[in-house]
């Protein structure tokens, strides 16, 4: 059993203020493995009055010498990517070739785009030719409270503590309790590298105990959070009382439109991207729009991708998916299955229960409903799990219309050969991000949506600059 029960505030490893143990639970066998602590009110002042006071100090530092902290943490981070994809898997259930692979990898990359951004960006800067006298400064925005999930835990840390980091901001970072050991790692790292006392503090805890403190917290100036809408929503109703600055990444309802001419592996591709880290992820594209004539030959390949999607435990090698992150998870899954056949959905693969051979741990078999519309719970509900919807469309404008048709707006995808028609669909479709023909956003991309799946954006110069206020000064002395 791993005693994890401290925080890491003001440059220590310190005991929480008073007991309250939280167990940790390795989801692929539902056994408790380590021991956390949940804060409370004396443990969030304290990491918060110790960002405060690093503030001054931290803010003053020099671009290099905060670029300098950023590569030795990234080194460090490297040296110990074993560590981190370990635990990551142990904490979240992702099997090991994803946890050692993109769920470590994406958390190195991401602190290598702040790096390179940090170093081109311009903290002062003159407003135009012909202003000479107008200079617009960027200043770090102060203490950010930092509230990041379970289902990609270094992808999340990583583009919220860095670019603060980088802006010159002091923070306080509360992980999900679900899967804290990755951050308290992640703590241990930005330690070693030599981050000075007080500019990161973690504090473990639940959203309703030190989310909620931090979000209302009068010392703290900005905070950024990712998770369910209904959080990102009472977060924001509790930060307005001291009119704070929050930015969220919430849900998604990704469409995936397949168009007849798309290339042969587009509704494979697009299944397995639905069943990847167990379909819990808020970019997933779970909304599977096929253009009729090639509707009926869809859902025959999305049956063969789930039914040949291997479901293991997630301390096996392999290209297998693992289980859900807890019972919660685990039942509510179960609970839209349900629902999705009672509206009328057509079940064709998967369905409730677990997998065969799979009698303990959170796993959920890779579901597939065919003939939905667009007015059911299952392709209106961010069900986060291998479940994917799919729907067919007859015209182009029919397409856009039902991936528009959501409350959210994250991620919607889009298969073609026709690069008139990917263009101009891109630019039709509500969402924060668009990716074509299998095609990825590059590293330094911003990552955020519209509508109800948040505000803000993370991740390269987008990214830092969440974590800036703007000062414009009239009748600035250009050559002093």
């Amino acid at each position: 059993m791993i005693d994890a029960r401290n925080f890491y505030i003001n440059g220590s490893w310190v005991a929480p203020q008073a007991q309250a143990d939280c167990s940790v639970i390795d989801p692929s066998t539902e056994e408790v493995y380590a021991t956390i602590s949940l804060g409370d009110q004396a443990d969030t002042d304290a990491a918060v009055a110790a960002a405060k006071a690093a503030l001054p100090m931290w803010r003053a530092t020099k671009k290099d010498d905060r670029i300098a902290i950023l590569r030795k943490i990234l080194d460090v981070y490297n040296c110990r990517s074993a560590e981190m994809g370990a635990a990551m898997s142990k904490e979240m259930g992702a099997p090991l070739d994803l946890s050692n692979g993109i769920q470590t990898g994406i958390g190195a990359m991401h602190i290598q785009a702040f790096i390179d951004a940090l170093d081109g960006f311009a903290f002062e800067r003159q407003l135009r030719d012909d202003a000479p006298n107008d200079q617009i400064i960027y200043e770090p925005i102060g203490v950010c409270a930092l509230i990041t999930p379970w289902n990609w835990p270094m992808n999340q840390v990583t583009l919220k503590v860095i670019p603060a980091l980088a802006a010159g901001c002091t923070m306080v970072l509360k992980p999900s309790e679900e899967a804290p050991m990755s951050s308290l790692l992640f703590a241990e790292i930005l330690d070693e590298a030599g981050v000075p006392a007080g500019v990161f503090n973690i504090v473990n805890g639940t959203g309703v105990g030190v989310g909620t403190q931090l979000s209302g917290h009068p010392d703290v100036d900005f905070v950024s959070f990712t998770g369910s809408t209904r959080a990102g929503v009472a977060i924001s109703k509790n930060a307005a009382d001291t009119v704070k600055r929050v930015s969220l990444e919430l849900g998604g309802k990704g469409a995936n439109i397949i168009f007849a001419d798309a290339d042969a592996d587009a509704v494979q591709r697009g299944a397995i991207h639905c069943f990847n880290n167990t379909g819990q992820s808020c970019n997933a594209p779970t909304r599977m729009l096929v253009e009729r004539s090639r509707y009926d030959a869809a859902v025959k390949e999305a049956i063969a991708t789930a039914e040949a999607q291997a479901v293991d435990t997630a301390s096996k090698t392999g290209d297998h998916i693992g289980p859900m992150i807890n019972q919660t998870q685990f039942d509510k899954v179960q609970s839209m299955i349900e629902v999705g056949i009672k509206e009328g959905a057509k079940l064709v693969a998967g369905g409730t229960g677990r997998p065969q051979g799979l009698n303990r741990g959170y796993f959920v078999r890779p579901t597939v409903f065919a003939d939905c519309t667009n007015d059911m719970d299952v392709m209106r509900q961010e069900i986060f799990g291998p479940v994917l919807c799919i729907s067919p469309f007859d015209s182009e404008e029919d397409a856009i219309e039902v991936a528009n048709d959501t409350p959210y707006g994250l991620t919607n995808y889009v298969q073609t050969t026709d690069p008139e028609r990917a263009n101009r669909v891109a630019r039709a479709l509500k969402s924060g991000m668009v990716e074509m023909n299998g095609n990825f956003r590059s590293a330094g991309a911003p990552f955020g949506g519209f509508k109800q799946s948040g505000t803000g954006r993370e991740g390269g110069v987008w990214g830092l600059e969440e974590y800036l206020e703007v000062k414009a000064v009239g009748g600035w002395f250009r050559d002093v």
